[in-house]
């Protein structure tokens, strides 16, 4: 069963790129574990209040919360469940 994660960001973000680093060893390692949707909190009034000050952020389906940056690849396992 794939788990689906979305990815708060937006462009010029340099955590963001510090984070996609992350994520892509999550994905290099459990490539069918996960699947990371990108979306960009510019796009809509209600993300950049809810997300804007703390981007980057990666949530599970249905947190709103989320993990907040900073995270790095063991809180990132521990937030996802993984194995």
């Amino acid at each position: 069963m794939t788990i689906n994660l979305s990815f708060y960001t937006t462009e010029g973000c340099h955590l963001c790129e510090e984070a996609i680093v992350v994520l892509q060893k999550l994905l290099t390692e459990q490539p069918e574990e996960y699947q990371i949707e990108l979306i960009d909190i510019v796009q809509s009034d209600d993300l950049v209040a809810r997300y804007g000050s703390r981007i980057p952020v990666i949530a599970k389906q249905g947190d709103r919360a989320g993990l907040g940056w900073p995270f790095d690849y063991p809180l990132l396992l521990s937030y996802v469940g993984a194995s």
